[in-house]
């Protein structure tokens, strides 16, 4: 009896422990940040990716509180940032599509040697009085030429992570990432500008890309690998060809929409109620729903297919920004700004992570490059027209840019939607004798 009593405690002890064991190896199998950050080599690019794509924030406010102090005109200082961004916005994907093709070093390091070339250059103009066309060719390079660190951090994750369930995590954690550096860096450019010197701001812009730039190419080691060598030779589509890059694009440009009118309009309305000093509150407010939902978003284990959380987060999404050109108080808008920034992480990041099942390895970069441009685009085109829709109208009209551009986008992505089904395995091209590439075939 004892001996069978015995048998069944220690029965009993070793079931236990095989649970207790199980739901460790379970809890530490979870997407987690933890997980993510011990990824080995991961460290490597993420601190000087950090540095690299800080600069990326401070360079608009930078040339605007620059422009603005040599000229006197803050229309001046705002047309020469636009040109900057658009110009990055154009050029981004082809800098995306060229280190696909030959790698992230080669198009780094001449990359960061000319913006920081550029922007010395366009700090000079400015200081010596030369006239606005002047700087708008300044503008131009300086623009085209931005190092496109954040792509090229997820391009790295995609390599490291492949087919991993931490590739969500990585993608809200680069999200969190970009909004950490919109928070830091226009505060210190404004820092910079306003008790060193009006061209602290660029000259620190430009020393911290060619810095970082550098540091974070010379990680080679992590880099995705470059198609084509020795006998093996591999075409090279560009990622616009594929119909679900399209539909992203937009879906990122109606995103676009929401920060440049949410810029201009909390501006315009915190100036409204006698009250400047809110804008910024407002805005941090706004910023804090988006890295609240981004870290949420990264630590759950989803179970949807990311193309139908899309949809869902950005009809969330459509919707509260609809709300906001009804908001005439400081609480409603307060809360309608949390709201709108908790449902554009979830979009982003699950856009992002589209990409992995949509795109070829080989076209990675330049499809991040493209979204990325997008929501520039999508931003510069919704300050100007939220600007103007401000100056005439007032009463928030404002608001009805980031509305339209995401109700637009809504029902481009749902027309589309099946354009976001992930590649089918395409049959294998090769050339040359006992070398084969496997290449997506559309």
């Amino acid at each position: 009896m004892a001996s069978t009593v015995t048998s069944k405690k220690s029965k009993n002890s070793m079931t236990s422990e095989n649970s207790t064991t199980s739901k460790k190896s379970t809890a530490s199998a979870r997407p987690g940040y933890g997980r993510l950050l011990r990824t080995r080599g991961a460290w490597t690019f993420l601190l000087p990716g950090f540095a690299a794509r800080q600069p990326f924030a401070m360079l608009t406010i930078s040339i605007v509180l620059l422009v603005q102090h040599t000229t006197g005109s803050y229309g001046a200082a705002g047309a020469a940032a636009a040109v900057t961004g658009v110009s990055m916005a154009l050029f981004a994907p082809y800098s995306g599509r060229l280190a696909d093709r030959y790698g992230q070093r080669a198009v780094l390091v001449p990359g960061v040697l000319l913006h920081a070339l550029s922007g010395l250059t366009l700090t000079a103009l400015a200081l010596t009085g030369a006239p606005l066309w002047a700087l708008f060719v300044a503008a131009v390079p300086t623009g085209a030429s931005v190092p496109q660190v954040g792509p090229m951090v997820r391009a790295r994750w995609g390599v490291k992570l492949k087919d991993s369930p931490l590739l969500t995590t990585a993608a809200a954690f680069e999200s969190v990432t970009d909004e950490l550096t919109f928070v830091v860096g226009p505060l210190l450019a404004t820092a910079l500008c306003t008790a060193v010197d009006p061209a602290a701001g660029l000259v620190t812009e430009a020393s911290l890309t060619l810095i970082g730039g550098l540091v974070f190419a010379a990680q080679k080691s992590t880099q995705p690998s470059v198609g084509g060598g020795g006998h093996a030779r591999v075409e090279h589509g560009s990622a616009l060809r594929i119909p679900g890059v399209r539909v992203l694009i937009v879906t990122f440009l109606g995103i676009g929409t929401v920060f440049g009118g949410m810029q201009v309009s909390l501006a315009a309305f915190t100036e409204s109620i006698g009250e400047p000093g809110l804008n910024g509150v407002l805005y941090g407010i706004f910023a804090a729903g988006n890295m609240i939902s981004g870290l949420v978003c990264g630590a759950i284990a989803w179970k949807v297919a990311p193309q139908r959380r899309l949809v869902v987060g950005y009809t969330a999404l459509a919707l509260t920004a609809s709300g906001l050109w009804a908001a005439h108080s400081v609480p409603v808008l307060a809360g309608l700004g949390l709201l709108v920034g908790m449902c554009i992480a979830p979009a982003l990041i699950t856009g992002y992570t589209l990409v992995e099942s949509l795109v070829p390895a080989g076209a990675r970069t330049e499809a991040f490059t493209w979204l990325t441009g997008a929501v520039a685009l999508g931003q510069a085109a919704a300050v100007t027209v939220a600007g103007q829709l401000e100056d005439r109208f007032r009463d928030g009209a404002g608001f009805l840019v980031p509305m339209g551009g995401t109700v637009l986008a809504l029902a481009t992505l749902l027309a589309l939607r099946s354009r976001l089904a992930g590649r089918a395995q395409g049959r294998t091209v090769a050339r040359g004798v006992g070398h084969r590439v496997p290449v997506s075939v559309d």
